[in-house]
């Protein structure tokens, strides 16, 4: 597969800690079965096309299921598809568009995002209209168990029912505000959440034993988790504002029915622009299918996946800019080493220890990139100083380390250069740089100075770094 690592040999005595929302402290990460890792993350809802603030919930969990594998578990990683809910449904009305073609064709939008930026495929991706069955299964469950009730062909949870509501969000239920929604009549508390809406004339609907209808949005997860993970798993993931409602109420549904559910809570933080959380209804998205078009993908996942998770992430094409910078410093220590060494450099077998050491903290992405950059520096340096051995040894570690983020250049999930019109830019900028420089060549070739200089100062001054090799001129981002 593509991108995938090498399985390390599990040996239990690894230690990944890892921020647990529900203890509001960082725990030690102490699976449930010894040598797996059962995730499920909270996936698209297709209403539209995927921003890069949709996409970075998925890269921040591809980088944590590729560390989970590296420190040798076997990951069962589950991300959820929901094509049906209240927003798809206004715009199939408002387009005169079936309501599954607007999902379908923004759910490939989510995969193309997802490709383009090298995650790993999950090992399952259910759709909520497939798994109605399971929570009719669900629904009678906790009806039976007095959590749930019908009215009017609606199905209910009690909230009041049920203990530890809101434990995961540290509220109290009696300064709750949660105003009944729209056709949600016979609550018997305005903050009783719908599980399953009533059928409406020209919606989508599914016979139950309570009317046809269709699902709400929080049954469908606890549905799918249990059918794909079990009544106890490891780690439920997703974005910040998925605390609640999404997941406080995914949590009384699944343990009001009888499931353990997870253990770990972790949730990402936002990509925001102008300190706003991005977002569509906002009018400030960064749709991904535009950015691939402007941006190198690898350059992209760089951008999203090195900040620490728990970070917000700040938009701007100046720290985009930086981000491919930086890159290209990495990017150019690779090019020269194998150049060098006339072969490409496979990975090392392991990751330096203080590499591994900050991965296991809390997945410390910032903390291990600069190891990687401390080694692309001594790489220089062992160039500099005509040191081959070293040079080679240095490219193998920042290869593992790069693997493992998933931002190894030389991997072949990057290979192809037409993953998104930024890797043709590239390949557009490069061949007109190349023809300045033969043209600073020829003024060499005729000891015309002045105008060889002239030329590599108006490069450096557009932001390019000119190296003169034995193979000839070599040019980078500066």
């Amino acid at each position: 597969m593509p991108g995938a690592l090498p399985n390390a040999h599990y040996s239990g005595c690894v230690t990944i800690r890892l921020y647990d929302t529900s203890a509001r402290q960082i725990r030690d990460f102490s699976p449930l079965t010894p040598g797996c890792v059962s995730i499920y993350l909270c996936g698209a809802t297709v209403q539209a096309a995927p921003h890069i603030g949709h996409i970075r919930s998925g890269l921040n969990f591809d980088i944590l299921r590729r560390w989970f594998t590296y420190r040798g578990y076997d990951v069962t990683f589950v991300r959820n598809v929901t094509d049906i809910d209240d927003k798809i449904i206004t715009k199939a009305a408002d387009q005169g568009r079936p309501w599954w073609s607007i999902g379908y064709e923004n759910e490939r939008a989510f995969n193309n995002g997802y490709d383009a930026l090298g995650c790993l495929p999950p090992t399952v991706e259910p759709r909520a209209t497939g798994h109605v069955t399971e929570m009719v299964e669900m629904m009678r469950g906790l009806i039976e168990r007095s959590y749930a009730y019908e009215a009017d062909g609606n199905v209910y949870f009690d909230v009041r029912s049920f203990p530890g509501y809101l434990q995961l969000s540290n509220q109290e239920l009696d300064n709750l505000l949660q105003p009944s929604g729209e056709g949600e009549t016979g609550k018997r508390d305005p903050r009783d959440f719908a599980m399953w809406k009533a059928a409406k004339p020209g919606e989508p609907s599914w016979e139950t034993p309570w009317g046809r209808g269709r699902p709400g949005w929080h049954l469908e997860c606890s549905a799918m988790a249990h059918k794909y993970l079990g009544s106890a798993f490891d780690i439920h993931g997703g974005g910040l504002d998925l605390i609640f409602p999404h997941h406080e109420n995914e949590i009384a549904q699944a343990k009001a029915f009888g499931d353990d559910f997870a253990s770990y809570w972790v949730h990402n933080a936002w990509v925001t622009m102008s300190g706003e959380k991005m977002s569509k209804s906002l009018g400030n998205s960064v749709l991904v299918s535009e950015m691939v078009k402007h941006w190198r993908p690898i350059v992209l996942r760089y951008y999203l996946g090195t900040p620490h998770y728990r970070s917000m992430i700040e938009y701007s094409e100046d720290a985009l800019r930086e981000a491919e910078a930086a890159f290209a410093r990495i990017e150019g220590f690779m090019q020269r080493v194998c150049e060098m060494a006339g072969k490409t450099v496979e990975p090392a077998a392991e990751v330096p220890p203080a590499f591994a050491e900050a991965m296991d903290d809390d997945l410390g992405v910032p903390q291990a990139l600069a190891i990687v950059h401390t080694t692309v520096r001594q790489g220089n340096s062992a160039l500099t100083a005509d040191d081959k051995e070293s040079a080679v040894a240095r490219l193998a570690e920042v290869r593992a380390m790069l693997g493992v983020l998933g931002l190894d250049p030389l991997d072949e999930q990057w290979a192809d250069a037409s993953a998104g019109r930024g890797d043709d830019l590239h390949g557009v900028v490069d061949s007109l740089v190349r023809l300045v420089l033969e043209q600073r060549q020829a003024a060499r070739g005729r000891k015309d100075w002045a105008a060889a200089d002239a030329i590599r100062d108006r490069l450096q001054h557009a932001g390019l770094a000119i190296e003169d090799t034995p193979s000839g001129p070599r040019w980078s981002l500066s």
